[in-house]
């Protein structure tokens, strides 16, 4: 890895560092490791001290593991007289320590951003899976993925914890990707990824602008909805080729801050898109487009419902053109790609109930379902909701939501959905104001399980066949509860447990059906 000079002579280059508390005893051999957990420190450890819930207790935990040295903006006290580089910006910091820490060497992979309000992981799986379908038939590596729902880095694949990590762990994946022969890496960019300079290092051959909608507002977060879309916008900075959605609220706006970019794609429903589509038809299991550009003119399918993914699927088609992927390796990936908590549809076995699991959990995101409920599901006349809102962020999200699901419901249920340390009956009642000031019926469930059988009770009584909507968690394992994530059963799970309950309660289901988590629990 890299030694402590180097990290210290990048600062420097930076301008980021100001002073080395305690010169004398800073160290000049190999960084051993490189951390901002305590709990992971080790003999020989670059600690870094970041985050507004950094406590001086936490670097003293990390010098009593062994950590030789310490980065942080104000000079600090240990046992152990731990010497420390003393910088500007503990952010800017973090960035420039983990890029030389990890080797990182731009290009090496290539590195492909999506940022958005929506459709992030969605279209992150069709781009990953266009790639991959190419890579194999020139018989290369599968890539990798840094998202929402799952990393991988060509040797493991595991559940993420945020949309966009830390630096250090991005470093991490992409130092292990170029090791393994990963050649490609798609990437989720997160507005916090952005603001909070997680992704300040790295260089995108490609990145993606899907859509903005106010999103993300709280004390925690973003200020306002300018602080959170110019941090979006940031991402074109960073960016070699900007792919900009046309039909996207703000479009001209997205396109100025493009030109930071060398070059501009831009794609959608708009005439004036490089990448248009039209002709949309919603078949039975799958919908079909049309797309022009000027390689080639080709109709495209979706594997998955949801009109709204036809956003994402060009997004997606717009960084394969820049990367010349073939128009066959683009059909087979849409065709075939399905994502994890994104429209999941499950059918009792006498079709009056389907249940849908969604990640949906802003505004747009809510428009957009139930769109597709009233479009793709129109056999389904009645409409029950189940969503909650997260405790301490995102606070515009209780109006909006409770408003959004009050209005397209015919009934809905408030549940938890990561309340931290906010009580969950506090953050249900709150919604509960806004959706019934639309006339809809209201029911607030704290037990997110205990939610969704109520829900399939409500239907099991309708004489209507009914829709499920199950919304904001998607395929997520875990809930922020008191600040701690607790290990709790996933959407999937809950929404398959109560359907086959449904099912033998009707004498549908045999003996040998049994529910199980599969990969999601």
């Amino acid at each position: 890895m890299a030694t402590y000079e180097a990290v210290r002579r990048a600062l420097e280059q930076r301008e980021l560092l100001k002073i080395i508390d305690k010169e004398e005893r800073f160290p000049h051999g190999e960084i051993k490791g490189l951390t901002c957990d305590s709990r992971e420190a080790g003999r020989g450890t670059l600690f870094i001290c970041k985050g507004a819930a950094f406590r001086p207790g936490y670097l003293q935990s990390a010098a009593d593991q062994g950590a030789a040295a310490y980065v942080g903006e104000e000079a600090l006290s240990t046992e152990q007289e731990l010497p420390g580089l003393i910088v500007t910006d503990i952010r800017k910091a973090m960035a420039v320590v983990s890029a030389v820490y990890y080797g990182y060497e731009p290009g090496k992979p290539i590195l492909t951003g999506i940022t958005g309000t929506k459709g992030k992981t969605t279209t992150a799986w069709y781009l990953k899976a266009m790639l991959d379908y190419w890579q194999q038939e020139q018989g290369g590596r599968e890539t990798g993925l840094i998202s929402t729902v799952v990393n991988y880095d060509g040797r493991d694949r595991q559940d993420a914890v945020m949309t966009t990590p830390e630096a250090p762990t991005i470093h991490k994946l992409l130092s292990r990707a170029r090791q393994e022969g990963v050649s490609y890496v798609t990437m989720e960019v997160s507005s916090q990824g952005l603001k909070y300079k997680r992704v300040r290092e790295l260089a995108f051959q490609v990145g993606i602008f899907l859509n903005i909608s106010e999103d993300h507002i709280s004390p925690k977060e973003h200020t306002d909805f300018e602080d959170y879309f110019n941090s979006k916008l940031s991402i074109f900075r960073q960016s070699n080729t900007a792919c900009v959605n046309l039909d996207a609220s703000y479009a001209d706006r997205i396109l100025k801050a493009a030109r930071k970019a060398k070059h501009i794609v831009t794609f959608g429903k708009d005439k004036e898109a490089m990448i248009r589509y039209e002709n949309v038809r919603i078949l039975e299991d799958r919908i079909r487009f049309h797309v022009a550009c000027d390689r080639y003119s080709q109709d495209f399918e979706l594997g998955m419902r949801g009109s709204f993914n036809i956003e994402n699927a060009m997004a997606a088609i717009a960084a394969a053109y820049v990367y010349e992927i073939p128009v066959h390796c683009i059909r087979k990936a849409l065709a075939a790609t399905s994502v994890p908590g994104r429209m999941e549809e499950y059918r009792s076995r006498d079709g009056k109930i389907c249940g849908i699991v969604d990640f949906a959990h802003n505004w747009l995101s809510f428009e957009k379902v139930y769109d597709a409920a009233f479009q793709e599901y129109g056999e389904y006349s009645n409409i029950i909701t189940v969503f909650g809102c997260p405790g301490g962020k995102a606070l515009n999200r209780r109006r909006e939501l409770g408003l959004a699901a009050g209005l397209f419901s015919d009934h809905v249920c408030i549940t938890t959905d990561d309340p931290g340390c906010e009580d969950p009956n506090a953050i249900a009642e709150e919604i509960r104001e806004y959706t019934e000031l639309t006339g809809c019926g209201c029911t607030c469930i704290p037990d997110r399980r205990a939610a969704v059988s109520y829900a399939m009770e409500l239907a099991r009584q309708s004489t209507e066949r009914t829709l499920i909507l199950l919304l904001g968690r998607g395929c997520e394992k875990y809930q922020n509860i008191q600040g701690h994530l607790k290990e709790y059963p996933s959407d999937p799970y809950l929404m398959k447990q109560a359907i086959c309950k449904y099912d033998r309660e009707k004498e549908l289901c045999t003996p040998e059906r049994k529910v199980s988590g599969g990969d999601y629990f």
